[in-house]
């Protein structure tokens, strides 16, 4: 399914939801290096001729450094379970959302700083809300999305593209060791203990 058929999809839905009075959610889900984001940009594009579109990246909504890691568990653990206040976006964000509240209150993360800042989002009932970031079909939040997509890349595909992209972390080896430690072990066990592939409405390769 490319982008277009994607929107369509997308468009079809969203003309038949069942509540008019808060935005169309669509989780984009996908493991480390999948292309969440690419995807929800040219959604987000496609989609603005249709209704307003927002789009949120859970990745901007991470705890302090503090609180994910040195916390004495497994750095998998850290990362599956600390990154984000799962709860917090849950009841501050997913809720509120099937409530019909269309104005949020929530933190922002900034990297250089460590610091989280709250900012004020405004949606429109008659919207489409894009949220992109991985583990989003987690069963703490799944049930809270109207239209939930995960990307498959097959896994080598990912490898290489994280490793390549993400220079902050290091030289290659040191990309490698985190990769190994952090990341990789968190997203199999999201695999095994969510099953994402199964829970989503639609899966693009």
């Amino acid at each position: 399914m490319d982008i277009h058929e994607l929107k369509s999809d997308i468009i079809k839905q969203f003309k038949v939801r069942s509540s008019t009075e808060r935005p169309f959610i669509v989780a984009i889900d996908g493991l480390g290096g999948a292309g969440k984001s690419t995807v929800a940009n040219k959604l987000a594009e496609e989609l603005q001729s249709i209704c307003a579109v927002a789009l949120i990246h859970i990745d901007n909504h991470i705890v302090e450094r503090s609180k994910r890691y040195d916390t004495g568990y497994d750095e998998w653990y850290e990362y599956y379970y600390l990154q984000w206040d799962i709860e917090f976006i849950k009841n501050n964000m997913l809720l509120p959302l099937h409530n019909n509240k269309l104005q949020l209150l929530l933190p922002f993360y900034n990297q250089s700083a460590d610091t989280l800042s709250d900012r004020i989002i405004k949606l429109d009932s008659n919207s489409i809300l894009l949220i992109e970031g991985i583990f989003l079909l987690r069963h703490e939040w799944r049930n809270f999305y109207d239209y939930r997509l995960f990307i498959d890349l097959p896994r080598k595909n990912r490898e290489d593209r994280v490793l390549r992209r993400d220079a902050y972390i290091g030289n290659y080896e040191a990309r490698l060791s985190k990769y190994k430690r952090r990341y990789w072990p968190a997203e199999d066990y999201y695999l095994e203990k969510e099953n994402p592939l199964a829970c989503a409405d639609i899966v693009i390769f």
